[in-house]
């Protein structure tokens, strides 16, 4: 499982968020620029996680992006699905994947699935709070 940029980006982005407060709309260029990273990509991250209800958004003078529930109630499982689709490990287990011909005599198989699950826990017992308790985040 590689983690894209786009799913590590939006992490970053809900940190930023989450340090602030929430109560204040922080307008993109502000994201971008102190993240580092590009607006037209930022916009793109942005929009996927507004249509799933992860933020705020607010356009026009004063608009800009907020959390909508506390740090603690969003998952970094819940970012990375959202962002990345899948934290399967392989193909064959990850959500609509197409029926593999060698499912019913996979020796493997179930290695896969329990590495699934010990990911998807990890990820799912994570959260916005947690990380920012723990000072990996420094402004």
């Amino acid at each position: 499982m590689i983690v894209s940029t786009k799913g590590r980006y939006a992490l970053r982005v809900m940190l930023c968020f989450a340090q602030r407060g929430g109560d204040e709309y922080v307008p993109l260029k502000e994201i971008a620029e102190a993240e580092g990273i590009s607006q037209k990509y930022l916009e793109s991250i942005m929009t996927i996680l507004s249509k799933a209800g992860f933020v705020d958004a607010v356009h026009g003078k004063g608009g800009g992006y907020r959390l909508n529930r506390k740090p603690e109630d969003y998952t970094v499982g819940s970012i990375l699905k959202l962002t990345e689709g899948s934290l399967a490990a392989v193909s064959c287990t990850s959500q609509g994947a197409s029926a593999c011909s060698r499912t019913t005599c996979c020796q493997t198989l179930p290695m896969w699935e329990r590495l699934e699950r010990m990911i998807d826990d990890f990820f799912e017992g994570i959260t916005l709070a947690d990380l920012l308790k723990e000072g990996r985040v420094s402004r």
